[in-house]
């Protein structure tokens, strides 16, 4: 199923499949995705983070998919910069939209490293899942906008999270990955993200699973605000 997403994605972002026929095979994948997964009462205890405080206040589900970063990095004021009207997954042709939250880190030079701490800044994962997709080739030059990116599973959500413009992709399809885990590096890859007037950031999407199959955009801001910030 992974190596069926990632060709099919592909073949979208190539133009080699119309739009209709890469509906029906996502929709035939989600569907596959929904069906291999034990019911989510049996993956809650892989959904969530522990820490030392988690045996006196709840612990909240996401993780800031930033390691030392908040809320206080999203671009916009409440995350404004989300805008789901013209969404389509499966029309490389339809821009205009930006279904997704950007998260930006300082990066005075653009270097992809973290101008407070001189390093490169960890994308972690923001909940539990399945990675069924990755780009790791992208090069300077290329008109793909998501640059390195990363699809991730979760099927406690039964949705998609997207990451993209990342640096270094440290995860493989098929591969689990655990609340908090670190699968990336912030990076500035992708047609528009390296450009110079674009600051350094993650692309953060999430796309909930509708029964058709099909997905639908979901801002993940509130999720956001209230996620766990790994130091």
């Amino acid at each position: 199923m992974c190596q069926d997403f990632q060709a099919l994605y592909t073949h979208i972002r190539e133009q080699s499949i119309s739009p209709d026929s890469a509906r029906t095979r996502f929709s035939a994948i989600m569907r596959a995705l929904r069906s291999r997964f034990p019911s989510v009462e049996s993956l809650q205890s892989d959904s969530s983070v522990v820490n030392s405080d988690s045996l006196h206040k709840p612990v909240s589900p996401f993780v800031f998919p930033l390691r030392g970063h908040s809320a206080s990095s999203i671009g916009g004021s409440r995350g404004e910069g989300y805008r789901a009207r013209g969404f389509d997954l499966f029309d490389f042709n339809v821009q205009g939209s930006h279904p997704a939250q950007d998260i930006f880190v300082r990066d005075r030079d653009q270097d992809s490293i973290e101008d407070r701490t001189g390093q490169p800044v960890d994308v972690l994962a923001m909940t539990s899942g399945l990675v069924i997709g990755i780009e790791t080739a992208w090069l300077p030059g290329s008109e793909y906008r998501g640059g390195n990116w990363i699809w991730l599973y979760d099927p406690l959500q039964h949705g998609l999270f997207y990451y993209a413009h990342n640096n270094a992709v440290e995860v493989l399809p098929g591969q689990w990955v655990k609340a908090g885990q670190k699968i990336a590096e912030v990076g500035r890859t992708g047609y528009n993200a390296f450009k110079t007037r674009s600051p350094t950031h993650l692309h953060l999407m999430y796309l909930r699973i509708l029964p058709n199959g099909l997905p639908e955009p979901r801002n993940t801001y509130d999720w956001l605000v209230v996620a766990q910030v790994m130091p």
